[in-house]
């Protein structure tokens, strides 16, 4: 298991994360409601910004996630779950799977900063 490093978890360092993905989700969904063809390189932007924030918040040197490792940071299949999203992230149905793991991940990173 790869833990989570106390001093990138807080606050003022994992809320920009979360701001980006607010105005990121808001695109997505305006492109879904568009069919504007747009949707898909935004859901890749905003996995690559989920998973900075799990690796920037993680004690790992690797520059990717291992989709082998378990990661503390993550929430419940969180691993499984993105996999799924990046096999196809122009479906709506992964962008809302993303916009929840994106909740699920602010949730789990609050109860660990009151945990250390």
């Amino acid at each position: 298991m790869i833990k989570v490093r106390p001093e990138a978890i807080q606050k003022e360092k994992v809320e920009p994360y979360f701001a980006q993905w607010e105005e990121l989700s808001q695109l997505i969904h305006q492109a879904h409601d568009q069919r504007s063809g747009e949707a898909k390189s935004l859901m890749d932007k905003g996995i690559v910004l989920f998973e900075a924030c799990v690796l920037n918040s993680s004690q790992s040197s690797e520059p990717t996630l291992d989709e082998k490792e378990e990661y503390e940071v993550l929430p419940i299949n969180g691993m499984e779950r993105l996999l799924f999203i990046k096999a196809r992230p122009g479906q709506y149905a992964c962008y809302r799977q993303l916009d929840e793991l994106f909740k699920e991940l602010k949730k789990r990173l609050a109860r660990l900063r009151i945990k250390s």
